[in-house]
């Protein structure tokens, strides 16, 4: 490991390339600069708030816990590779199961993820910037956060992780800004108040999911018991689901999310039916137990399966009965969609279909 304080001209000529940034830096801030081989957890360790460290180009091995808020963990693109240590398990596994690699109930990276940001309820780990590099083969997730506000994870690629590309639970605030998560177990982003326990959803304040490529995962992006969230202008194919916003009968209830602006095409990978979900093939946009949700300005075509949940967008009761209601579906092109374009499947009161360019619903006269 090396340290270079960034104070020094030397030092800042060794950085120019590494696409930090131009802002000039303050004399407190340390760049800790890890090449392969060397140990990214005790750079991690020793750093402070406010410091960045710096992965060299190449595979680095092995996963890493980020405990300390305001670090900047930042590779050299897409050709800083983190893949599991030697002898450690790559494969995967289903969701809501453990992982072979699982040793330490406490702790995330020696559960079989990545790239872990975890803080607690009282010890939050806030400001933090996963940047520039690829996480892969992991058993669980790629990069993994909890209680992780104003987190930002851009640039990154999340490929071939057994379950999540990257996914974060009680984390407010967040960015996740042109990242590619391909061909991972399930979500390549999953964003959710907790996915182990039945709680009412969580205000984000704002989080924002945007311009990311989803390819090939189970579902492209999750957004699971939360509100006040908005996914804008991402590209999502080849996934058996591009994007599901879920709720239940828990209060607050899910809602208040806005998807606008996203390229969802030929998502029509077929995966198998799970305990909690039924099979899926051919999913663009699926709304199911949330409220007041705007699904506006997306191009949806080609989206085809037999599934329940099949169609270009979709409305669909909760998997224990609770209605979507006051849904505006405004202003969407969709072409080729089977069984149709619009389907609303969902008993709720509210729901709007307004000035959509299509061709077929579910029932008729949604267009």
């Amino acid at each position: 490991m090396k340290k270079c304080h960034i104070a020094p001209l030397a030092c800042l000529a060794a950085l120019a390339g590494t696409g930090l940034g131009a802002a000039p830096p303050t004399a407190a801030h340390t760049v800790h600069v890890v090449r392969p081989g060397e140990s990214i957890q005790k750079a991690v360790d020793s750093a402070r708030p406010g410091d960045t460290v710096l992965l060299a180009h190449g595979t680095h091995y092995g996963s890493v816990d980020v405990t300390t808020p305001g670090l900047t963990l930042h590779g050299m693109g897409r050709g800083t590779v983190l893949r599991p240590a030697a002898g450690t398990s790559t494969a995967t596994t289903a969701p809501g199961t453990a992982s072979p690699r699982a040793k330490a109930p406490g702790s995330c990276a020696a559960a079989g993820n990545g790239i872990c940001v975890t803080g607690t309820k009282d010890h939050g780990v806030d400001d933090v910037t996963i940047a520039s590099l690829t996480v892969t083969g992991f058993a669980k997730t790629g990069v993994y956060a909890h209680e992780a506000d104003g987190l930002t994870v851009r640039d990154v690629t999340a490929v071939r992780n057994g379950v999540w590309g990257i996914a974060t639970e009680y984390s407010l605030r967040g960015v996740f800004r042109g990242n590619t998560a391909r061909d991972n177990g399930d979500a390549g982003l999953l964003l959710a108040n907790t996915v182990k326990e039945e709680q009412g959803a969580v205000d984000t304040e704002g989080t924002v999911v945007e311009h990311n490529r989803l390819e090939g995962n189970r579902i492209g992006v999750t957004v699971r018991r939360l509100r006040n969230l908005t996914v804008d202008g991402n590209q999502i194919t080849g996934n058996c689901a591009a994007v599901f916003v879920v709720g239940d009968e828990n209060k607050p209830k899910a809602g208040f999310v806005t998807v606008r602006n996203n390229r969802i095409e030929r998502n029509n990978k077929s995966c198998p039916k799970t305990a909690r979900l039924d099979a899926l093939q051919g999913s663009g946009i699926v709304v199911t137990g949330a409220d007041d949700n705007l699904i506006t300005h997306n191009v949806i075509k080609d989206n085809v399966g037999s599934s329940s949940l099949s169609g270009g967008i979709v409305l669909y009761k909760s998997l224990v009965g609770t209605p979507s209601e006051r849904n505006r579906i405004d202003a969407n092109l969709l072409q080729g969609n089977s069984p149709a374009d619009l389907v609303n499947a969902d008993p709720g009161q509210g729901n709007t279909f307004q000035d959509n360019s299509c061709g077929s619903s579910r029932p008729t006269g949604l267009c």
